[in-house]
């Protein structure tokens, strides 16, 4: 029964559909705060004698919030904010109750949207703070409460925090349960895609349909390394695994996609390779990608005897390589592409056994050496040059806030503010005008399928309200079930639970009330669009320079620290945290490009489509230098010392000529270096295959690949190659 996933594709695909059930449990933690809160409230006030349903939607939201909007770095803090929700949430419904004419809640409204983005700068915190201060503001105008209603609502929300609070950090707490079931996730989608790789080895012909379904696969495992790794925390390996430390882990998880990959890539190439030597190896292919997909890497009683069958294959695979190597004739290209597989298969080989030997000896582990790197990264000083970001944020809220209420009261004067509430929403966590523009669009087509179909279900159940609260309640988990997956359909089930609560609280919808909230949607988002275009406008290309910047800022010490370890001693199994980091960094830059990307035919279309392929290719490379890191003992002349440090320097120079080129810096005769003279000076005095246990070139390949990458991009910005 254990090894169903790996007989049955489809079955491997939906256990591996959700890394760790991080998503459904936020969703189920949020929905089963939102529930209890509301019934609790309801029970409450039932045995009081008071039938007002109200506070018990209020203790709802709070328990909802207090799940969804704390987004606290650390347990702790997260703790300390959920409870300062509370007395956050009972000022919001006190301000909205003392309201003596529209103009104050106009204010206090404008205020705290203000507030929320510009006090970012002291700390996530405030804006979740400001969040609940708004939204309960927005609620205690609407019902225009009084100050002699006001104890049981805040009574209800003291009942929706608390709810918060258990269920989050107590009810569900294990972290470290969770960080188990995303590698067993990330075990299911790799061994699925380690399937897909056997058959198409095994056939003489590759599909292009299964070529397809290979290279989605291999994506969709990357996206899965990167999403785990993310979770890998010190403590909650310790506690899962005792003995463990996280950047085990890591790489081992790095490994394993690498592996995949560059099985992937090497396929393509075998198929159209005419070899005799093929027939010979790829029986041995099968059997290094079969024993290592069988492999049960973190069984806590293993002594490595499942990687015994890996080990040898490997073994028999090397011992093929060397001997086609050792050959007087040339080696064809298709070699390396097979010594570069048993090259990553072997250091997943060496991370399992590392693995399961410290799980064996189970060494106590301390969480302080494993965070230095993070902590170091955090303190870094920035440079802080004209007004924060937060602050500019703030500035544009500020105006939209404005715009948003005066629009409101022309088009909607019963209830102006849900326009406010879009915009206050399109503007959170955007910042160049195109993301702005893509959420606006997404929110607003969600928004208006969502209409349709909650006014449909909503007439068509009207008068079952237990049915409508039920629906209620699962629109609400498919919604934050679904909001890091697509914004669209997030919007979409946010409209149906409006569309259901009008029904329930009114009695009744109408088309014009729905209607309306589609209207105010559209012009929040608008609003939200222009305002940015306007005020403090980050164009999209700007964003995106950015973005590559970032990319080159993490890509720099990666690269260097990689050509410095052939003459010093660098721990370069480090690097592997860099190549997540990296695939953050790439995953940023599409994002943003979004909207250029989505114009075929336009200039920028075709510029950022080059700019994307020349950067995923030197993602690409980078990670193959990690792969290659772990031999060491490389053999050369003290010639080289000289050349290996001439091309640390140009490559350093390259990567920072071309920042300062992104930034539109005025660099007088900008000039970018080709390794031609280093790549030659290392092909002449490198000790031969047959001289050398380490073949010097081989592991300096994708180096060069790296260099070429910079130098397209830097002449195409106006550098001149030297």
């Amino acid at each position: 029964m254990r090894n169903l996933h790996r007989k049955h594709d489809w079955l491997g695909r939906l256990l591996a559909s959700d890394p760790g059930k991080i998503r459904f449990y936020k969703a189920s933690r949020a929905t089963i705060s939102l529930i209890a809160s509301v019934f609790t409230t309801l029970l409450i006030m039932r045995a009081a004698g008071n039938f007002v349903i109200t506070p018990s939607i209020v203790a709802g939201m709070a328990g909802l919030l207090g799940i969804m909007a704390v987004m606290d770095d650390t347990k702790e803090k997260m703790k300390v904010t959920t409870l300062l929700m509370a007395p956050s949430a009972m000022f919001g419904i006190t301000i909205g109750s003392l309201s003596g004419n529209a103009y104050y809640i106009d204010v206090m409204m404008i205020i705290i949207i203000f507030c929320s983005f510009y006090l970012t700068r002291f700390g996530v915190r405030y804006f979740s703070l400001s969040m609940i201060a708004f939204m309960t503001v927005y609620i205690s105008s609407v019902l225009k409460l009084h100050s002699n209603q006001l104890p049981w609502f805040f009574a209800g929300i003291a009942i929706g925090i608390l709810y918060a609070y258990v269920v989050n950090f107590i009810l569900f707490q294990g972290t470290a349960k969770n960080l188990k079931k995303s590698i067993r996730s990330f075990h299911f989608q790799s061994n699925l895609t380690f399937n897909l790789l056997l058959n198409a080895m095994r056939d003489p012909e590759v599909s292009l349909k299964r070529k397809k379904e290979i290279q989605k696969n291999v994506l969709k495992l990357k996206e899965y390394a990167v999403i785990v790794s993310g979770y890998i925390k010190a403590e909650d390996v310790n506690e899962m695994w005792p003995g463990l430390t996280a950047s085990q882990l890591r790489l081992y998880v790095f490994d394993t996609g690498m592996l995949a990959e560059t099985l992937s890539d090497s396929i393509r190439s075998l198929k159209t390779a005419d070899a005799q030597d093929l027939e010979e190896i790829r029986p041995l292919l099968i059997e290094v990608t079969q024993s290592l997909r069988d492999a049960n890497v973190l069984a806590p009683n293993e002594e490595g005897q499942n990687l015994e069958g890996a080990e040898r294959a490997v073994q028999k695979l090397r011992l093929m390589i060397l001997d086609l190597l050792n050959r007087d004739q040339e080696p064809k290209g298709w070699v390396f592409l097979i010594r570069r597989i048993e090259s990553i298969a072997n250091h997943v080989i060496e991370g399992a056994t590392t693995i399961q030997q410290s799980l064996h000896e189970k060494k106590t582990v301390t969480a302080a050496s494993e965070e230095t790197e993070e902590v170091l990264e955090e303190d870094a000083p920035k440079e802080d040059t004209g007004l924060k970001p937060s602050t500019k944020k703030a500035y544009q809220a500020l105006a939209a806030g404005v715009l948003s209420i005066i629009i409101g009261e022309i088009i909607s004067p019963t209830q102006p503010y849900w326009v406010l509430l879009t915009a206050f929403i399109v503007l959170l966590g955007t910042e160049s005008i195109g993301r702005i523009y893509t959420k606006g669009y997404q929110r607003s087509l969600g928004t208006i399928i969502g209409a349709v179909i909650g006014f449909l279900m909503a007439k068509l159940l009207s008068g079952q309200p237990v049915i409508e609260v039920i629906l209620l309640f699962a629109v609400i988990f498919l919604a934050f079930y679904l909001l890091t997956v697509s914004y669209t359909m997030m919007s979409l089930f946010i409209t149906m639970l409006i569309a259901f609560m009008y029904d329930i609280l009114l009695g009744g919808i109408t088309f014009e009330l729905i209607g309306a909230r589609v209207l105010d949607t559209i012009a929040g988002a608008l609003i939200a669009l222009v305002v940015s275009t306007i005020i403090f406008p980050k164009k999209t290309k700007q964003k995106v320079a950015e973005s590559i910047n970032e990319f080159f800022e993490e890509l720099k010490p990666y690269v260097t620290e990689y050509v410095k370890s052939f003459r010093e001693d660098v721990n370069v199994k480090e690097l592997s945290e860099k190549g997540f980091s990296l695939d953050q960094k790439l995953k940023a830059i599409r994002d943003e490009a979004q909207t250029l990307m989505q114009r075929p035919g336009s200039p920028a279309h075709t510029d950022m489509s080059r700019w994307f392929t020349v950067l995923s290719a030197i993602n690409y490379y980078a990670k193959h230098l990690v792969a290659s890191s772990y031999r060491k003992g490389f053999d050369y002349p003290e010639e080289l010392v000289e050349v290996f440090k001439m091309t640390e320097e140009k490559l350093g120079h390259n990567m920072d000529t071309l920042m300062e080129l992104l930034k539109r810096t005025e660099v007088e005769d900008p000039l970018m270096y080709s390794l031609e003279n280093e790549r030659e000076q290392i092909e002449r005095l490198a000790p031969s295959r047959k001289h050398s246990q380490r073949d010097l070139i081989h592991h300096l390949y994708y180096v060069w690949r790296i260099n070429h990458s910079l130098i397209e991009l830097g002449t195409e910005l106006g550098a001149r190659e030297k």
